[in-house]
């Protein structure tokens, strides 16, 4: 396989008098030590050390309840805490009191869908989805659907993998009350031109949810240059922890939906004749909060804005345009998605399961994802039970790619493909 584009990659990158810049950043995250090549960022994003650092000193030397403690390591952690919620409404663009803490995106669009859904949506509404959504924006919908009879539509894709917001504009009515899309697809890494679904959205007279799990870690973030309803993300893509994520409402929604649980915190006061409760984002946050979380998703927000992400966006631009261009040289190798996607590469390897790639990719030490990515109605659509994936960060550089095409070279030996 001499005259194979991996190997000419790989001479180029390797034997060229150490052209290579140096590795982005790579120190800052312990979990990329010996030489390992993750990509796999859009599935979860490595730590860097300040968050760990964070997360240490949260839950040890500064440990305490908040909102409740009368003493006073109980009052700086609350201020700590408030103050994480502050950091995650500017990073988006909005005001502290429309950022709820939850477990993540996928809880955030559920809270989403069983108060705003469940107090504004009956039979004959409609709700739109695409066909390269997570199941996290699928699901809690259909759950939706089934308790109160709203009919849920299905946007088509252009044929490089966006959503088709032509066909979203003719297929709008005033009967549809929901738009949710995702704002960077997590399999193709597809860019939603969010503005304009906004406009198409409000046109009918929808609300707009966006999923932007894979764009707030890329890519910056307004709602309110975006002019959306409802924005979700989880903080384990952002080099934040896991078990914490923000749902940003526009303050008159939140104000009007229901509480979604009950307990402490989102009260304003109990009796057995009755309850009131706290106003957003207390209202939906229910019970002791995820403290040591909020105060590491804090400390992620500090560390991408010092990054600075139009330099993130740029460099993982780069990143893909590269990755794509050397996959496309080898002849076994399909692939998925536009040519500008954000930070994703998804492609097939001819007569190799992605599951056989990635477990020989593991071996060269690279890390991919391998499967349907949680968004099986897009596999279905692709024709594909799986693709393979690789995702960049900001840690990653072209060496990571190189070491990607050894592992595809490797395996095309072993399957001779």
């Amino acid at each position: 396989m001499s005259g194979d584009p991996s190997r000419q990659a790989l001479s180029r990158w390797e034997n060229e008098g150490g052209g290579l810049p140096p590795r982005p950043h790579r120190a800052d995250f312990p979990g990329l030590a010996n030489g390992w090549h993750y990509l796999d960022t859009a599935a979860t994003a490595q730590k860097p050390q300040v968050v760990i650092d964070a997360t240490v000193t949260a839950m040890g030397r500064d440990y305490a309840t908040v909102h409740r403690g009368v003493y006073a390591r109980s009052a700086d952690m609350t201020l700590a805490f408030e103050a994480a919620r502050r950091k995650v409404a500017a990073f988006i663009g909005g005001q502290e009191r429309e950022v709820v803490f939850t477990r993540g995106a996928t809880e955030a669009i559920n809270l989403v869908a069983q108060t705003w859904g469940a107090a504004n949506l009956t039979a004959g509404d409609r709700i739109l989805l695409s066909v390269l959504e997570h199941h996290s924006n699928i699901v809690p919908w259909q759950l939706l659907a089934q308790r109160t009879g709203v009919a849920i539509d299905v946007c088509p894709l252009t044929p490089d993998g966006r959503i088709d917001l032509d066909a979203a504009e003719a297929m709008l009515t005033p009967a549809h009350k929901l738009v949710a899309f995702a704002h960077v697809s997590n399999v193709l890494g597809s860019l939603l031109d969010a503005p304009r679904a906004v406009a198409l959205a409000h046109g009918v007279g929808a609300k707009i949810l966006l999923d932007g799990c894979q764009a707030v870690p890329r890519l910056p973030v307004d709602v309110a240059v975006l002019g959306c309803d409802f924005y979700v993300f989880s903080a384990h893509k952002l080099y934040g922890p896991t078990g914490i994520g923000a749902l940003w409402g526009r303050a008159e929604l939140l104000e009007a939906m229901p509480p979604w649980q009950g307990g402490g915190a989102m009260i304003d006061r109990v009796s057995f004749a009755g309850t009131t409760f706290a106003p957003p984002p207390q209202r939906f946050e229910a019970g002791t909060p995820a403290i040591v979380e909020a105060i590491a998703l804090g400390a992620a927000v500090d560390y991408v804005s010092a990054v600075g992400l139009p330099a993130i966006h740029a460099h993982e631009a780069a990143l893909v345009a590269t990755c794509r261009e050397e996959l496309r040289r080898i002849n076994a190798v399909t692939l998925f998605g536009p040519e500008d996607s954000a930070g994703i590469v998804s492609f097939a390897l001819d007569g190799v399961h992605p599951h056989d790639l990635g477990t020989i990719l593991d071996e060269e030490h690279v890390a991919i994802r391998a499967g349907h990515h949680c968004a099986q109605p897009l596999m279905d659509h692709l024709g594909v039970a799986a693709t393979a994936r690789a995702s960049f960060g900001l840690y990653n550089d072209e060496t990571d790619i190189a070491a990607l095409l050894r592992g595809i070279e490797r395996t095309r030996r072993i399957f001779a493909t």
